[in-house]
């Protein structure tokens, strides 16, 4: 064998060497659960007992006719809505407004980008003191404006949108940090030429900006769901989806059908549902932002 083809051999074999803890972990705390899941789906555990019986999509047809995950998925997608969209919008803007290196900017990123750094559940924490009736800190100036004291987290027609408050709050200074880097990112060139064509600024954010931050949008977005869908701390801590069932989204429906009602069944369903609706939308969004470039790097 010619050595020319075997150091290359060598070199293969010792990479793999050393990703093979890195990828049994992967396998074993990742891949593995997310097959079992899918398998469980198909199968009843009754109360009690230790084995369980194949189902088939019975326990799909179950989910989808329970009145309460269509209530939690109703609310995800209001939730969604109206987190994402502003959180994203809030950090663009933030990093437009940012975008250039100083000493003053970097300040005020560092304060826009701090609720990132405490964790959800404190987070919850602070806003329940914020949004606590009559002697909160929101009721408090609210009441100097002549505004009678609301029950921000006890009301089911506005509890959902008192918790959006806080996640756009924890959320919008880490969307810019993001598109921070892609607007630094984006090569002069382009505005001298935009410039050079009579664009007025409007023109350049539309037709310049907007379409080079497209991957770094996407990128965002996903990111944007994922944390939609898999962060629940402050629904346990704050409202444990209530009032009657307002803010009772679909990762704490599961945490509910797992941990207080002990129907496995249902949560192992909708939690591969879940995922499946989640690397679609991924995958969707991935496909739109190819398709979307048309420009020479």
């Amino acid at each position: 064998m010619n050595l020319k083809d075997t150091f290359p051999r060598i070199r293969s074999m010792k990479a793999w060497l050393y990703l093979l803890p890195a990828l049994f972990f992967l396998v074993m705390f990742t891949y593995y659960p997310m097959v079992q899941v899918f398998i469980d789906s198909f199968f009843l555990k009754a109360y009690g007992s230790k084995t369980a019986s194949f189902v088939g999509l019975d326990n799909y047809r179950t989910l989808f006719d329970d009145s309460d995950f269509a209530n939690a998925v109703t609310n995800n997608i209001i939730y969604a809505i109206g987190t994402v969209i502003p959180s994203l919008a809030l950090g663009f803007g933030f990093a437009l407004a940012l975008k250039e290196s100083t000493h003053y900017n970097n300040f005020v990123r560092s304060i826009l980008f701090f609720p990132t750094l405490v964790p959800l559940i404190s987070a919850a924490s602070i806003w329940i003191f914020i949004f606590f009736p009559s002697i909160g800190l929101l009721d408090y100036y609210l009441a100097k404006l002549a505004i009678d004291s609301t029950n921000w987290l006890g009301d089911s027609d506005i509890a959902l949108y008192s918790l959006m408050i806080l996640t756009i709050w924890k959320n919008a200074g880490f969307y810019m940090i993001f598109y921070v880097a892609g607007l630094q990112g984006i090569g002069k060139e382009y505005y001298e030429a935009s410039e050079i064509e009579g664009a007025n600024w409007w023109q350049r954010l539309r037709y310049v900006t907007l379409p080079l931050l497209g991957p770094t949008s996407t990128f965002i977005f996903i990111i944007a769901l994922i944390h939609v869908f898999t962060h629940v701390d402050h629904i346990v801590l704050m409202t444990q989806g209530g009032p009657m069932g307002s803010t009772n989204l679909v990762l704490y429906y599961i945490f509910q059908n797992a941990h207080e009602f002990d129907d496995l069944a249902k949560a192992t369903t909708a939690t591969v549902v879940s995922v499946i609706v989640l690397l679609a939308i991924s995958f969707l969004s991935i496909r739109t932002m190819e398709k979307g470039m048309h420009y020479e790097s």
